[in-house]
């Protein structure tokens, strides 16, 4: 395990502090990306599917899985164990 944090949502790496949301009082959010999360609430309603259909282009174009379909069956394996969909 590196140490690094990922955002409990949508594992985006959170490596910079702009890269944090943040909660009501405006504070940084350490467990949710500003995309995922601000002001407190999460940005939009969806479900864990749906989030994995939105992150796999931004991954690809990453370089961090070589297809779509390798993409799709690592997150659904992934994402499960994030905070945001282990409360559904």
């Amino acid at each position: 395990m590196t140490g690094e944090q990922f955002c409990q949502s949508c594992a985006m790496p959170l490596t910079e502090e702009s890269h944090f949301g943040t909660n009501a009082d405006g504070t940084k959010n350490e467990e949710y990306c500003i995309y995922c999360y601000k002001d407190g609430a999460f940005t939009s309603e969806m479900t864990m599917e749906e989030m994995i259909e939105i992150c796999i282009p931004h991954t690809l174009q990453a370089g961090v899985y070589s297809d779509e379909n390798t993409a799709r069956a690592a997150m659904r394996e992934y994402f499960p164990k994030l905070k945001r969909w282990q409360k559904r």
